[in-house]
């Protein structure tokens, strides 16, 4: 079963007390908490907070390397059987969307290919990403309205030399690899709005600038993914005395904001998620219920 929604909705604190009411264990499909060291601004769970049960696939990559749909699939798929063969539950949670898909339904990725890679990169700074958008207009027009940024626009090229087929071709389907239930926090948007800017204030609190800063000797500026994580991407510029923190604490409370709406957006998309009010007292009654 999946526990999903925005940030800031108590999906980790669900996830635990089902494991508890279970007998279960918590997979993590949030990307960005898969990295070693960044927890404050994270908000990873704690020990303490984890009350015991077994969580997955925390802590498995350093600042420096890109986390992978693809791996993570495998990864996550692993550990699920694992569980299973054990007796016991396997409980997912987190925000990422397309890692929770990856995990539940029939998903394929394409390969890759480091040397077309590059060759792209090397044209789109050469010559902007005009010209790559327009031949990915002529292979793969789905592709071409739905990405925006580079780095999307040169994958998708790169999977049509690789494979031949549109990148598009590749986006899943709602089907579920294996049975599932899936439970979304359903939130009160004023009020999720209030708790984000306060978390993110109480992450300062904590020592957020202290923990880019240990991280950036890490080489997070090095990390294709670390290094956008909502947070460190703006401290990094306190780091560098180009914002002061107050300021970057108002840049991370807007853009978790926004990824907020994006992931309420991306959920609600699909119709087999059992919604389920992030206040409820019986929330985690209600939810036990569905997962038997």
């Amino acid at each position: 079963m999946a526990v999903v929604g925005p940030t800031g909705s108590g999906k980790s604190d669900l996830a635990v007390s089902l494991a508890l009411a279970l007998d279960g264990e918590v997979v993590n499909a949030d990307a960005m908490q898969f990295y070693r060291g960044m927890d404050i601004g994270t908000a990873k769970i704690t020990a303490a907070e984890r009350r015991g049960v077994p969580h997955h696939l925390l802590d498995i990559l350093d600042v420096t390397e890109e986390a992978s749909v693809s791996d993570f699939q495998q990864q996550a798929r692993a550990v699920i059987a694992d569980i299973h063969a054990r007796g016991k539950r396997a409980i997912l949670a987190g925000g990422s969307g397309l890692y929770v898909r990856a995990a539940l339904d029939v998903l394929e990725f394409p390969g890759t290919d480091p040397a077309i890679r590059r060759r792209l990169e090397a044209e789109e700074a050469a010559a902007g990403l005009a010209p790559l958008r327009t031949r990915l207009e002529l292979v793969d027009p789905v592709s071409a309205g739905r990405l925006g940024d580079a780095r999307r626009v040169i994958r998708a090229l790169e999977v049509f030399e690789l494979t031949g087929r549109p990148f598009s071709s590749f986006m899943p389907t709602r089907e579920y690899f294996q049975p599932a239930v899936q439970i979304g926090l359903q939130v009160d948007r004023e009020q999720l709005r209030a708790r984000l800017a306060a978390r993110v204030h109480a992450m300062v609190q904590q020592g957020l600038l202290a923990e880019v800063r240990r991280l950036d000797a890490e080489g997070l500026r090095r990390g294709k993914t670390a290094s956008r994580a909502l947070g460190y991407a703006q401290f990094l510029k306190v780091v560098d005395g180009a914002a002061d923190q107050e300021q970057a604490a108002e840049e991370t409370i807007v853009a978790t904001r926004q990824f907020a709406r994006r992931q309420l957006t991306w959920f609600r998309a699909d119709p087999r998620i059992n919604w389920l009010d992030w206040q409820d007292p019986g929330l985690l009654a209600k939810a036990t219920a569905l997962s038997r």
